[in-house]
């Protein structure tokens, strides 16, 4: 997406992280008759975040934008047949060019957008990276309709239940042993390091001693400070599994010498559980004080 706009060598303007207020701010600034096109991800792949969709693309139509929506994180893991954020938040009518892949959730190769039909002429009649690509193969393209199918019926409404179950367990196994989990509202795991050589040493560790491929994220993926591993359990990935997981990653990160975090109320000292520090069900009726506050040791 960054490098279409790159590529389009039009004046772009960027907006804060998931904030409708601040890109009224900047189209307002705008010609109604210029063509514009707002570009966001639903779920965002480095934070884990899932973004206000509905919002965003009222804000972008009121002042007469088409949307760009990036669902590669989400499609085939959210919504009633799969088809991603747009899809649950049931706003898929207000995004007006959705791009996806066929990796990832459906477990093939490629990509996609989907629009209307003569937006996708368009782009088939005039974007070279479409006109000189090679089509995917029958093979390909055969495996990831099956997937597809899978996705969009029972049997894909059943996985993805279990995956956001999945995720939960395996929030709440990292952080009952203090390790610097970043709460999310998607599947997507951010663990804090903050060190691009410690980040990179325990990914390595993970993989060369105890055969777990974790990605190590540095910059400029990400911006300095900001190094973290990137985690997606699936819907087959087991408590025990997830416990020997635990296990390795724990040694990994005493043997870099990194901080662990202790979540527990500020004032009764209760250590947290995933749930309540995520949802802030302990509160000062339950240890007696005046507020609630999750620390860190």
């Amino acid at each position: 997406m960054i490098q279409g706009i790159r590529n389009s060598k039009v004046p772009k303007f960027i907006f804060r992280h998931n904030d409708p207020q601040h890109l009224e701010d900047l189209l307002k600034k705008s010609d109604k008759a210029t063509p514009k096109i707002v570009a966001f991800e639903t779920v965002h792949s480095m934070t884990g975040d899932i973004c206000p969709t509905k919002e965003l693309c009222d804000v972008a139509h009121k002042y007469g934008a088409i949307t760009f929506v990036d669902e590669v994180h989400a499609v085939g893991l959210y919504g009633r047949h799969g088809a991603g954020v747009g899809e649950r938040d049931e706003c898929l009518a207000d995004m007006d060019i959705i791009s996806g892949t066929l990796g990832k959730a459906f477990g093939m190769i490629g990509g996609y957008i989907a629009g209307n039909s003569n937006l996708v002429d368009m782009v088939r009649s005039y974007a070279a990276g479409f006109i000189f690509t090679t089509a995917l193969p029958p093979m390909v393209l055969a495996g990831a309709m099956a997937s597809i199918k899978v996705l969009m019926g029972d049997e894909g409404r059943s996985l993805r239940e279990r995956h956001q179950s999945r995720v939960r367990t395996l929030y709440g196994k990292l952080q009952a042993v203090g390790i610097p989990v970043i709460q999310t509202p998607s599947h997507i795991i951010p663990v804090h390091v903050g060190n691009p050589k410690a980040c990179t040493e325990v990914a390595n560790q993970l993989l060369s001693k105890h055969g777990f491929y974790v990605q190590a994220i540095n910059p400029p993926t990400v911006g300095p400070g900001e190094e973290r591993l990137r985690i997606a359990p699936t819907p087959f990935h087991k408590p025990e599994m997830m416990d020997q997981f635990v296990d390795a990653l724990t040694a990994s990160w005493k043997s870099c010498d990194l901080p662990f975090t202790v979540n527990e109320c500020a004032y009764c000292k209760k250590t947290l559980n995933f749930e309540e520090a995520s949802s802030l069900q302990h509160n000062h009726q339950s240890c007696g004080a005046k507020g609630m506050a999750v620390g860190v040791a």
